[in-house]
């Protein structure tokens, strides 16, 4: 769903369970669930915009945000 997530998870070589350990999930389904479906609290992303070093717009940019910049 957002491919700049999953892009800089890759960046730092992070797995799913080393970002849900992060976030203080139990465990990495917990973060599965909330990658595909966006439903990600607001402290959530300011964890994950913090950890990747860029912005929540950036980090969870849509397919449809991105037809609308073209």
């Amino acid at each position: 769903m957002f491919r700049n997530l999953n892009a800089e998870q890759r960046r730092l070589n992070m797995n799913n369970q080393e970002v849900a350990e992060y976030l203080g999930y139990k465990d990495r389904k917990s973060y599965e669930v909330k990658k595909a479906t966006g439903s990600f609290t607001l402290t959530d992303a300011k964890k994950l915009a913090k950890l990747f070093g860029v912005s929540i717009d950036y980090l969870f940019e849509t397919a449809a945000d991105r037809e609308t910049k073209e």
